[in-house]
């Protein structure tokens, strides 16, 4: 079967980290691409979950958009409090 190159831009630490991890398992990005794309054409499906961010939903967007339309126009009242911190 013939050979093609197949080129895209990636973040510079994320390859490094991903060249590091293929490598802990015996593979190159390559064989990891490969594997991924012969998963896909097999299956017809990504082989893992993909979801939006719930932050980004549109009842949350127009949920901010309100919230800064309402700082903007002096309607929120905005006060101090302690940080919470979530775990």
């Amino acid at each position: 079967m013939a050979q093609v190159m197949v080129n895209f831009r990636m973040d510079e630490e994320l390859k490094k980290t991903m060249e590091q991890v293929c490598a802990e398992m015996g593979l190159t990005m390559t064989d990891a691409f490969t594997y991924f794309a012969k998963t896909i054409s097999r299956e017809k499906k990504i082989p893992f979950e993909v979801s939006a961010d719930p932050f980004y939903s549109e009842s949350n967007m127009k949920h901010l958009e309100k919230v800064i339309s309402d700082i903007e126009s002096g309607k929120a009242k905005l006060a101090e409090h302690d940080l919470i911190e979530v775990e």
